[in-house]
């Protein structure tokens, strides 16, 4: 089998999207699925594999590394992609037209991921937010109708999709990580020092892409409410300033870190030498952070959403979105450590190969339906 996945988000960006859709992808080599990926080019990026495909993209007019695809593909590239037997979109924007484009040309399945609430990010937008969000809103709508299965991490995005006017069928497919890879880290005096703790200091950590989006100020706000706790946040975006200045004004500078991007390689140890993990974001998906805190078998405090309690479930401290209400769990959390329970979690519901056989069965059922 041959699979397109088409993608506007994709290397060199570093963030959840882009780990979920290499997790996908080497699982399913592993199965013996030919993957080929088109996704933007960037300046100055060169791929270290020959199975993406790079399409020509402009800067987009906001601070943001996301780029503006130009739906084009050279005699080349147009080789390297026929052949195809299934497309399978992670983008609802040009990318995700040009591959359901392709679906249609060629009378083939299309499955797309819902893996990010593009309503969420309307404040990125140079036009009326409102706006933005409606026409965010119709876009998802709109594709997923399109799409022959829809894939979402969670019960609580496939609600939110219903609501949202989508009739296509659903299936609820966790996001992956190396569960094992995670579960493995060691915890290091030194890795503990770069994050700003010495000694036995207590350890909170954040792992977050900086936007506004993401709510790290309440994550800043709980560590001004425990003077003795020190805070890492790794991570980078256009948020940071602001965040920076939060510390500075509530006067907790001296015990928080900004880490800056880490490569995926070291964020094992990361969280393998903290105490405990703040989830303050209210607009995931599914937060794939939160399944690597749990494989680290960390705990791991959440501001409250529908899909941060269904991938907790009863592994984590699942709170209102207060400073007040993190500092007190967080309390609780660094007396209590770690949770052995929360490693086993991570191993039953988010390994790659739970993730992979149950998308294969996806792509049987529509290649078979389409077929019929």
């Amino acid at each position: 089998m041959r699979v397109g996945f088409y993608t506007e988000c994709y290397r060199p960006i570093v963030n959840g999207v882009v780990a979920s859709i290499d997790a996908l992808r080497a699982g399913l080599c592993a199965h013996g699925v030919e993957v080929t990926t088109i996704a933007p080019h960037f300046p100055r990026f060169v791929d270290d594999a020959g199975d993406v495909v790079r399409i020509p993209s402009l800067p987009l007019p906001t601070q943001t590394a996301y780029r503006l695809c130009v739906p084009y593909l050279n005699a080349d590239d147009r080789r390297r992609v026929r052949g195809i037997d299934l497309v399978h979109a992670h983008s609802p924007f040009v990318t995700g037209w040009m591959g359901a484009s392709y679906a249609r040309r060629r009378n083939i399945p299309l499955v797309f991921t819902y893996h990010t609430r593009l309503d969420a990010y309307a404040h990125y937008a140079p036009f009326d937010r409102a706006t933005t969000e409606r026409a965010m809103v119709e876009l998802t709508r709109r594709y997923a109708n399109a799409a022959d299965a829809v894939v979402v991490p969670t019960s609580a995005m496939e609600s939110r999709l219903r609501e949202l006017g989508v009739h296509a069928p659903i299936a609820v497919v966790p996001s992956a990580i190396d569960v094992d890879r995670f579960a493995a880290g060691r915890r290091s005096a030194l890795v503990r020092a770069r994050l700003g703790a010495a000694g036995d200091a207590p350890l909170a950590l954040v792992v977050s892409r900086l936007g506004l989006e993401k709510n790290v100020e309440l994550a800043i706000d709980a560590l001004a409410r425990i003077g003795e706790l020190r805070l890492a946040i790794v991570g980078e975006g256009p948020h940071r300033p602001v965040l920076e200045e939060r510390a500075r004004r509530l006067g907790v500078v001296d015990r928080l870190r900004f880490i800056g991007g880490l490569p995926r390689e070291r964020l094992p140890d990361v969280y393998a030498s903290a105490d405990a993990f703040i989830f303050p974001s209210t607009t995931d998906t599914q937060g794939l952070v939160l399944a690597e805190a749990l494989a680290a078998g960390l705990p791991v405090i959440a501001a409250e959403s529908e899909a941060s309690r269904e991938v907790l479930t009863d592994a984590g401290r699942v709170v209102p979105p207060n400073a007040d209400a993190i500092a007190a769990a967080l309390r609780d959390a660094l007396a209590t450590g770690h949770d052995q329970s929360a490693v086993h979690l991570a191993l039953s519901r988010f390994t790659v190969e739970v993730q992979t056989r149950r998308i294969l069965e996806i792509y049987r059922e529509v290649l078979a339906a389409r077929a019929a």
